[in-house]
């Protein structure tokens, strides 16, 4: 359950929900929405009205959060470069 205003993601495999911030929300919904990280961080970017360095940063925080909860893996190659996990 995602929205601008916030949300929560489940971990399918241990049942834990991860509750994000309005800013973390919009940035899933944003990468989700793109196929590759940078073009995240450019919509991001658009979006907020922040430089791209300051864009990609913030979305490598939500993605490395997100990893670290195990939620979401990166895989080995970078066809596609997140993958949820389950």
């Amino acid at each position: 359950m995602l929205t601008d205003e916030g949300g929560a993601i489940l971990n399918e495999r241990t049942g834990h929900w991860s509750y994000l911030t309005p800013t973390a929300a919009s940035a899933v919904l944003i990468l989700l929405s793109s196929t590759t990280e940078d073009q995240a961080a450019g919509q991001y970017a658009d979006r907020y009205g922040i430089s791209r360095d300051q864009a990609a940063s913030d979305v490598r925080a939500v993605t490395d959060a997100l990893i670290q909860q195990g939620v979401i893996s990166r895989p080995p190659v970078r066809r596609s470069w997140w993958r949820w996990r389950r």
